[in-house]
């Protein structure tokens, strides 16, 4: 996920007079591993933290959002879904219990452990879901989404958090990518495997509809116990994971940490401390950013299916299995996001050129002639929305310094997302959806204009940044 040449080029808006500032030499100069044995070490850590987290992750994508799938498989009619506003009521009650834990679970992730925190919800979520295939009236569907909300509500900010106490500022944007992909895939093929399990309609006198939700949930409490033995804890604690890193192994991390933005020891917690980072504006408007893109990128997600299906007329096979090819271009722009954002040391422009993309493929999407064009607008609609939210996620880590600063910065971006997924399951009702875009260019305009003003007043030694003479803002 990394390169050399990314982590040798300097980094120009962090140069001073200050002997503090780290370049990306200092970084990888450590007085007891060479440059290559360090590479070595760090990516041994990204195929057992990226790969476990997304994996996770990806099963809490599916979970949440194989409504879609389940209702063009029959649940629609079996439950009424149809009647009124029932389905917008069953995919939105997931949201407020989601919104509503998120700032919580950083602690409990800190506090805890995430290795036994993760696992729990896992598993929770899981029976949860195994649940959904029992039931008989769109109440109690709701019901257990308002329930899946609450156990799904610790996945993503403890996954942001802990892989931001793990990498360097300009390594962190290819981990959030190679953990977000793996959702993405998820999303891709999550209708395919939704479509084989509709398969087993009929078996022990359960519909189809049925099976995707007991099957899908029956995985993810399996997968649950394996995670138990491959996630990793926090940096300071690595050497005690499964197999995982030794005591200089890991000492080689918490000194890159230091030398990168000097914050790797842990400050005792409280309540205090871990608000203090609310009067902060940009933190604020970091969720602002959060809370457009996901917008569009969950109602991608949630109504894509339907759309297929109802509004551009595809089968319903046809409809489960065209949801992949646009998800597959989302992750090469992904990846290229990624490696551009860590190569030169910048998010904000990229979040623009990505929201630039999805303006272009909504109308085209919503008004082109014929449904070939049509489906066009979705590849350019979800490769834009999707591939802003690994580079949002590494523009609030990058400019953010403090564990608990960091802790609540992840709970915040991410609960504005929940709010975003609200938004997301009614804004193809709306003629408003393009705006959401010209708001994250605002947003990032803004916020990279008040960082490169910083950064100048910090060189020239008018002011300190993050209380660290050597931090310097990503714009």
């Amino acid at each position: 996920m990394s390169s050399n040449s990314d982590e040798k080029v300097h980094d120009s808006s962090s140069k001073g007079d200050d002997e503090d500032v780290p370049s990306r030499l200092d970084l990888d100069d450590d007085p007891v591993y060479s440059y290559k044995e360090q590479r070595a070490i760090i990516h041994r850590v990204d195929r057992r933290l990226v790969v476990t987290l997304g994996l996770i992750y990806c099963l809490a994508q599916i979970d949440r959002g194989n409504m879609g799938n389940a209702s063009i498989a029959g649940m629609r009619d079996d439950l009424g879904l149809d009647i009124g506003y029932r389905y917008s009521i069953a995919v939105l009650v997931f949201s407020p219990t989601y919104i509503a834990f998120q700032p919580l679970t950083t602690v409990l992730t800190r506090k805890i452990g995430p290795r036994i925190f993760l696992t729990a919800i896992t598993f929770l979520w899981g029976a949860t879901q195994i649940g959904f295939g029992f039931v008989n009236k769109w109440t109690d569907l709701a019901g257990l989404r308002t329930v899946l909300g609450i156990f799904e509500a610790g996945v993503y900010p403890s996954a942001v958090y802990l892989l931001a106490t793990w990498y360097s500022r300009y390594d962190v944007g290819k981990r959030y990518f190679g953990f977000y992909v793996i959702g993405c895939i998820a999303l891709a093929f999550g209708g395919i495997l939704a479509y084989g399990l509709m398969q087993m309609d009929g078996l022990a006198g359960r519909s189809g509809w049925r099976w995707i939700f007991i099957m899908e949930g029956a995985i993810t409490c399996a997968a649950s116990f394996l995670a138990y033995f491959f996630l990793v804890d926090f940096p300071e604690k690595a050497d005690r994971s499964w197999r995982f890193l030794n005591t200089d192994e890991r000492d080689l991390i918490l000194r890159r940490i230091d030398r990168d933005r000097d914050d790797a020891k842990v400050e005792p917690f409280t309540l205090g401390r871990f608000l203090r980072p609310a009067l902060e504006l940009k933190i604020w408007i970091f969720g602002l950013i959060s809370f457009f893109i996901i917008t569009t990128s969950s109602a991608v997600a949630i109504f894509l299916p339907i759309i297929l299906r109802d509004n551009m007329g595809f089968s319903i096979a046809a409809s489960q299995c065209l949801i992949a090819p646009p998800y597959t271009l989302g992750a090469l722009v992904m990846a290229l996001s990624a490696y551009l954002g860590d190569h030169y040391h910048v998010r904000g422009p990229i979040l623009i050129a990505n929201s630039l993309l999805t303006l272009v493929g909504l109308p085209v999407m919503g008004f082109a002639p014929s449904p070939g064009l049509r489906y066009f607008g979705v590849f350019l609609l979800t490769a834009g929305a999707n591939a802003n939210i690994p580079v949002a996620l590494a523009y609030q880590a990058n400019n953010t310094r403090g564990q608990w600063n960091r802790a609540f910065c992840s709970a915040i971006f991410v609960a504005f997302g929940g709010v975003g997924h609200i938004s997301g399951a009614t804004i193809f009702r709306s003629q408003d959806s393009p705006r959401c875009n010209v708001l994250i260019i605002v947003c990032v305009l803004g916020q990279s204009a008040y960082f490169y003003r910083a950064n100048k007043q910090a060189d020239r030694g008018q002011r300190i940044l993050e209380g660290s003479k050597g931090f310097r803002y990503t714009i």
